[in-house]
């Protein structure tokens, strides 16, 4: 796949793999729509694109907002001239019991990470078919799921739920696009060093061991230009644990019993709502 002067969207592209992925696409001569919800951060990133080699428009909403994909599409069609890129990133968590869930952080992580990224796609549909004909032909949607969504951690209920469900929103949508142009592309991180991180504690010991952003996005864009759909940025830890749950889900479960505990202390303040 030719990634190369892609006209893009990118949500959450104000930090971490967002910012990332902007910043590596720009090297390819990207043009590209920052979307996120506070405008300086975007503007940050937007000075790195275009030391980077690329063009960066800024757009400041919540994805979140029943206005936010047609008037994302609308502007990407107005400052791009087109769209052959879509980066469904931004998104959110809350860990801890599920009991001990607010009602309204629930709302939050199903709203932006299962409800936004699927209207969004919706709305840039079209786009991106009509870009696909103009590059490659090949338009690309990507969107950001977990290593949650492969194997489901105590403590990270909610999460689990929206990553799962947003993964399996791309594997229908790449089976109903076959033969259109559109590849659909889903993106397994395991814990990254980000922002969204930084209120958790729980490391390598508890299989979260963190990888830098620029590592993951350089398996994210390598895996893309090998045509690859699924693509897993995990440790060799957590891939381990997600291979013995294909295979055997309770031995997952006895494997974590014992430091449910020390599980929970380190998660138990993780929100980046």
């Amino acid at each position: 796949m030719d990634l190369n002067h892609r006209r893009g969207v990118v949500t959450g592209a104000g930090s971490g793999i967002g910012r990332g992925l902007a910043v590596a696409l720009a090297a390819r001569g990207g043009h590209l729509l920052l979307v996120g919800r506070r405008e300086a951060p975007l503007h940050e990133t937007a000075e790195l694109v275009v030391a980077a080699g690329g063009s960066a428009h800024v757009y400041a909403l919540d994805v979140t907002d029943p206005a936010a994909p047609d008037s994302v599409v609308a502007t990407a069609r107005e400052r791009l001239g087109g769209l052959d890129l879509l980066v469904n990133n931004a998104g959110n968590v809350r860990a801890g019991r599920l009991e001990n869930h607010d009602s309204d952080d629930v709302r939050a992580m199903v709203d932006l990470n299962l409800t936004a990224p699927i209207l969004l796609t919706r709305a840039a549909l079209p786009d991106l078919r009509a870009g696909a004909a103009a590059h490659g032909p090949t338009s690309v949607v990507l969107t950001i799921a977990s290593g949650i969504a492969l194997v489901g951690l105590p403590f990270y209920t909610v999460y689990a739920a929206t990553k799962t469900g947003v993964a399996a929103f791309g594997h229908a949508l790449r089976r109903e696009l076959h033969g259109t142009g559109v590849h659909v592309a889903t993106v397994y991180p395991g814990a990254t060093t980000t922002a969204m991180m930084d209120s958790s504690t729980a490391g390598e010991d508890l299989g979260f061991g963190r990888r830098p952003v620029p590592d993951v996005v350089a398996d994210v864009l390598d895996a893309l230009a090998r045509d690859e759909h699924e693509i897993n940025t995990s440790l060799p830890t957590r891939r381990a644990m997600q291979q013995l749950h294909a295979r055997d889900p309770l031995a997952v479960d006895t494997q974590l019993a014992p430091r449910l505990a020390d599980l929970e202390a380190a998660v138990r303040h993780h929100r980046s709502i």
